[in-house]
């Protein structure tokens, strides 16, 4: 038997966003006149439509959990958009890159916008920065005494740090911090994606504390 070839697939066109808002605008500071005008296509939540970045960082501020993330970035890791935009999703506190300053965005969707992203030269830094907040550094990678995330307590005013994709967690951040989580993996390769080893814990602190 032949197997008939297969038709593909013509692509679905949707529209992003909204278009100009119909007259009369709403009279609130919180909207951009120019957005009003020429429509939003950024990617937020339909609650968010027409309003100023600063407008949407002001209310995300009125609400933001209580976990920082960090990323450590010594070679240009490619991971740390899809950090930024999943720590956007669950609304963390703050975003903190280590090492090198410049980061490649293209992978946050223009999320940073809406997030406190700080840099610190070196892990000691981070470190003085987290003890000042009264934050308990948690390391997340999958090396010898980490102890498994699914197990565990995630404090509640902490920051999670995550390594770089391929070395993972530089040795001093695992002297350093107040502990070192693994996630459970059950097939042949080493490790997971950086990007989804961060998802995987920021959803932990998520179901534990809010929820």
């Amino acid at each position: 038997m032949i197997d008939e070839p297969i038709e593909p697939i013509e692509p679905i066109e949707r529209e992003v966003g909204v278009g100009p808002h119909e007259q009369p605008w709403p009279d609130d500071d919180r909207f951009d006149l120019e957005l009003l005008r020429d429509g939003d296509r950024r990617n937020v939540l339909d609650a968010y439509r027409y309003w100023t970045n600063e407008a949407i960082v002001a209310e995300l501020d009125t609400r933001r959990h209580q976990f920082h993330v960090a990323i450590e970035n010594w070679q240009h890791d490619m991971n740390i958009g899809t950090v930024v935009r999943t720590a956007n999703a669950f609304n963390a506190a703050g975003v903190h890159i280590v090492g090198r300053r410049r980061w490649n965005r293209r992978g946050a969707m223009v999320t940073d916008r809406y997030m406190h992203v700080s840099h610190h030269d070196t892990v000691a830094e981070l470190m003085e920065w987290a003890e000042k907040e009264s934050l308990a550094v948690i390391g997340v990678d999958l090396v010898p005494g980490a102890v498994a995330i699914e197990t565990v307590q995630l404090p509640q005013r902490c920051i999670l740090v995550f390594g770089q994709e391929g070395p993972g967690l530089s040795a001093e951040v695992c002297e350093r911090a107040a502990m070192v989580c693994s996630i459970a993996q059950f097939g042949s390769t080493r490790s997971i994606n950086a990007g989804v080893a961060a998802g995987i814990a920021m959803h932990t602190w998520i179901r534990q504390h809010a929820i």
